[in-house]
């Protein structure tokens, strides 16, 4: 689960500056977070986290918030002001991670399984997280997605460090959220492997010699120092071991050497969006057939329905 810093004074982030200008303008009109949440037709928690500048508040919760506290347009004023994505922070066993990956002239991923991270859709991302501990969680499944597409800004952009990426076949192939979802997936492959700096192989199910096990990632830092992570199923593992990073690293070479090549698995990706296209709209199809039999079904009963005689008048 995603969390924020709660420090105070000069080193105070943004989001939690702006909860602070919206708890002072609310004690200034005498207003409990309960008296809010009625008025606004939230819990009193919204309110709570939104102060406690934990929760992002559409821009039309603000212009309310200006409106109720007299406040003219200061908040939205301010609120376009907060950097939101900067304020995201990660569990602890993975924060160690992203701070070497926000600095990373290189990285080289193999994801089996599911999509990896930073060429994961937005939608993609959100039908995951869904599945998961947030499941049930509209909130916390925003903000975990939130997290992992900030991630993506300084790969996915041209002329930005260098990501190259092999995907098991299986990433490509197991549906999460629908065929509907998978499409755009595949279609955000195609896009970004168009970048310079980007590269997608796929490791095909026909490959038998598999030699990674599990999901790695290699970074390069500036320094050239190299790094090796992987994670397993409660926390990650980030090493600057020289030997561990040299062996997995033969690992990934090898890995390579076996996959598709770039131009082969850009087909195969097209072809997975082919036939995930084709399935949204069977679908689709199936879903207005449904729809045409229910009204037939409900226009039978009205027909067939019992016949209420209806009053003559008298003479």
């Amino acid at each position: 689960m995603t969390q924020r810093k709660a420090k105070r004074g000069t080193t105070a982030s943004s989001a939690i500056t702006f909860g602070e200008e919206i708890r002072f303008a609310r004690d200034s009109m005498g207003y409990t977070q309960e008296d809010v949440g009625k008025l606004l037709h939230c819990d009193r928690t919204v309110v709570s986290r939104t102060e406690g500048g934990k929760r992002k508040p559409s821009i039309e919760e603000v212009e309310e918030l200006d409106r109720l506290y007299g406040t003219g347009d200061l908040l939205k004023r301010l609120y376009g002001r907060v950097d939101w994505d900067a304020e995201i922070e990660h569990p602890v066993w993975f924060q160690e991670y992203v701070d070497q990956e926000a600095i990373a002239v290189g990285l080289r991923a193999y994801q089996d399984g599911t999509m990896y991270g930073l060429l994961q859709c937005p939608q993609y991302a959100r039908a995951l997280f869904a599945t998961g501990e947030a499941a049930g969680n509209p909130e916390e499944i925003e903000e975990l997605t939130r997290a992992r597409l900030s991630r993506q800004s300084r790969f996915l952009v041209p002329d930005g460090p260098l990501l190259l990426v092999i995907l098991d076949e299986s990433a490509i192939r197991r549906v999460v959220g629908g065929p509907g979802v998978m499409r755009r997936q595949m279609e955000r492959l195609l896009r970004v492997a168009q970048l310079r700096n980007v590269v997608i192989h796929v490791a095909p199910f026909s490959n038998q010699q598999t030699v990674i096990k599990t999901a790695m990632v290699l970074l390069e830092l500036p320094d050239g120092q190299r790094l090796v992570y992987s994670e397993s199923l409660e926390r990650g593992h980030l090493s600057g071991d020289s030997a561990s990073v040299v062996k997995h690293q033969r690992r990934y070479d090898q890995l390579r050497g076996e996959c598709l090549s770039e131009s082969d698995s850009l087909r195969l990706i097209a072809e997975t969006l082919e036939g995930f296209r084709d399935e949204e709209q069977r679908a689709r199809r199936s879903r207005l057939d449904e729809e045409q039999l229910q009204r037939q079904r409900r226009r039978q009963l009205h027909r067939g329905g019992p016949r209420v005689p209806r009053p003559r008048p008298r003479a």
